[in-house]
């Protein structure tokens, strides 16, 4: 008995590895920009108060969060394929009682006729 391939649909395939570092290095990029803004609101917002405070915790917690985002990945769940091939029910069909009619049978008889 031979063994049917699978072929993975386009749909079921897990993103590219180019794909998926260029989307970590943005998401990386992305938290450390908001580190920044943070480490620059700690700095410039006077009079100083206590969301002085939660600009410095964010400004030394956010690098920690991107670097462990940006090396998770992808979700590593893996992906089944799915078949390409759509399978749709036909509708019944009602089958009509036979009738005890004969077809018609047409015979053709064909003779050497001599003509002179």
């Amino acid at each position: 008995m031979k063994n049917k391939r699978l072929v993975p649909a386009v749909t079921s395939l897990p993103q590219s590895p180019r794909d998926e570092a260029d989307h970590r290095v943005r998401r990386y990029a992305l938290t450390m920009t908001i580190r920044i803004v943070c480490f620059g609101l700690m700095v410039l917002v006077h009079p100083y108060g206590w969301y002085t405070w939660v600009f410095a915790i964010a400004a030394a917690v956010l690098p920690y969060i991107a670097v462990v985002f940006a090396n998770a990945g992808s979700d590593s769940t893996e992906t089944t394929a799915e078949s390409p091939v759509q399978q749709i029910e036909a509708p019944q069909t009602v089958e009509k009682p036979a009738e005890d009619v004969a077809p018609p049978i047409i015979t053709i008889h064909e003779s050497r006729q001599d003509r002179e």
